[in-house]
C-alpha cells in the first residue's frame, strides 16, 4: 500500500492519502482575532482547499471532528457549518470541547474524507 503526502513538513503533513482515504489534520484558523462564526468558514474553506487538491470535496467527507475551545460557542460554529455542508451529503460528526493549542484559535476540525 502507497501513503501520499500532502504538505508534508517536519512535523505534520497536512493530509494523507491511502487506498482512497483522505486523512486531514487538524485544521485551525488563520484569523485569529475573528468571532467562532468567521474561524470557522475559514477553517472550512481550508479544508476545500485542501480536499480538492487531494481529489475529493466535501460531499465526499465520511467524518469530522471539531474540537471547540468554549462549548459556548456552538451555536456560532454551527452557523458557518450549516451554511456549507451538502444537505443530504452530511458528514457522522462530533464536537467536543477541548483546550487547543493557541488559546486565540475558537475551533480545530479534523477531517477524514474519500477520493472521488
Amino acid at each position: 500500500m502507497s501513503i501520499k503526502f500532502y504538505q508534508s513538513g517536519d512535523r505534520l503533513a497536512e493530509a494523507t492519502i491511502a487506498n482512497g482515504l483522505i486523512f486531514l489534520a487538524g485544521q485551525v484558523p488563520t484569523n485569529e482575532e475573528a468571532d467562532i462564526t468567521a474561524q470557522t468558514a475559514n477553517v472550512l474553506a481550508q479544508i476545500d482547499s485542501i480536499l480538492a487538491a487531494c481529489g475529493s470535496d466535501k460531499q465526499h467527507i465520511c467524518e469530522a471532528v471539531i474540537y471547540l475551545n468554549d462549548l459556548q460557542d456552538y451555536a456560532g460554529m454551527n452557523q458557518a457549518w450549516d451554511k456549507w455542508v451538502t444537505p443530504g451529503h452530511t458528514p457522522a460528526r462530533a464536537c467536543v470541547q477541548a483546550a487547543l493549542a493557541n488559546p486565540q484559535w475558537k475551533v480545530e476540525i479534523k477531517i477524514t474524507a474519500v477520493q472521488k
